[in-house]
């Protein structure tokens, strides 16, 4: 089915709470979705560095995926996001958080949220559905509701990593295979190399702090000018130290490009499995990886058959 308008196409999507989840990060179950979802808040954690005072909000917040780990965290957790089904699923999963608030985006404004009203922003896994020019409204929109010194965390597929151009190679090779007339959908990945994000920063009033270029997913912290040189600086030896436990590291992407190279080869992703195999006891990321290649596996039983052994829970005593 071919969609015009991303609203239509993202509510479709999310009919089912099951297929809301498996649009936001493929996740096949509430348990997969709670490790990736943890993952993505610590790095918006280490980004943001959340008090409890913050007024805090999330662009693109989907089912709630990252939202139910922060929530906790600061005086006000705001979601917003495109698809009246996704946050459908949101409000349920959030539903004990009296801090949580939730609005309908119809475009690239946030009327919903008043002026210099937020202390700290992010957005993960959005930006690379949206054309270009939609992304650098919104930014310019996140300029307007950040109170000066505000922080807004986001990131977006890196161009310039070869992972990153692995992941751009095979959107241009399903684009090839299409007939005239269905060569794009409206939320196609979209792709920019690192210095082109700075530039849409700085366009929007926005000043970037911390760029990391060295993994699949560019990601990007940005202040809201307050003319506070000292504390612009402050802030950016903060983030010089955090920057490990927000960068996706070597594994997270040596993992990603394994899963790139089996959906181009369409074979299971048997490397990866090795991969996995030699991870040490324990090791969060690959026990995200894992249960998140366990979920795919199962939707794709007919063509890859049972779940290996290895991909499996082990059985609680």
């Amino acid at each position: 089915m071919d969609f015009d308008d991303p609203k239509a196409f993202w509510n479709h999507q999310a009919a089912t709470p099951e297929g809301a989840r498996l649009a936001v990060d493929g996740s096949g179950d509430e348990r997969t979705l709670q490790l990736t979802g943890a993952f993505s808040a610590a790095q918006a954690r280490a980004a943001l560095d959340p008090q409890p005072r913050d007024r805090i909000f999330e662009l693109g917040c989907g089912v709630g995926r990252i939202g139910r780990e922060l929530v906790g965290e600061v005086a006000l957790w705001h979601g917003v996001d495109i698809s009246e089904n996704m946050l459908a699923v949101a409000r349920e999963r959030l539903a004990d958080a009296g801090n949580a608030r939730f609005d309908v985006l119809d475009g690239p404004r946030l009327p919903m949220l008043a002026d210099a009203s937020f202390d700290k922003g992010y957005c993960v896994a959005v930006f690379i559905h949206m054309d270009k020019e939609d992304m650098v409204l919104f930014l310019r929109e996140v300029a307007r509701v950040l109170r000066p010194g505000g922080l807004f965390y986001f990131d977006h597929w890196n161009l310039a990593h070869p992972v990153g151009w692995k992941r751009f190679s095979a959107e241009v090779d399903e684009i090839g295979r299409r007939g005239p007339g269905r060569r794009k959908d409206v939320a196609r990945n979209q792709f920019c190399v690192p210095q082109e994000l700075e530039a849409y920063v700085r366009g929007a009033g926005l000043e970037p702090l911390l760029v990391i270029a060295d993994t699949p997913n560019a990601q990007v912290v940005c202040r809201k000018p307050d003319g506070d040189a000292a504390a612009a600086a402050r802030e950016t030896a903060r983030l010089r130290d955090a920057a490990p436990r927000i960068d996706y590291g070597p594994q997270w992407t040596a993992y990603f490009e394994a899963i790139v190279d089996a959906e181009a080869a369409g074979q299971p992703p048997q490397r990866l499995r090795e991969l996995l195999a030699a991870a040490p006891a324990g090791d969060a990321t690959a026990a995200m990886f894992r249960a998140w290649i366990a979920g795919l596996w199962r939707l794709r039983a007919a063509r890859w058959g049972e779940l290996p052994a290895d991909l499996q829970e082990p059985k609680q005593e």
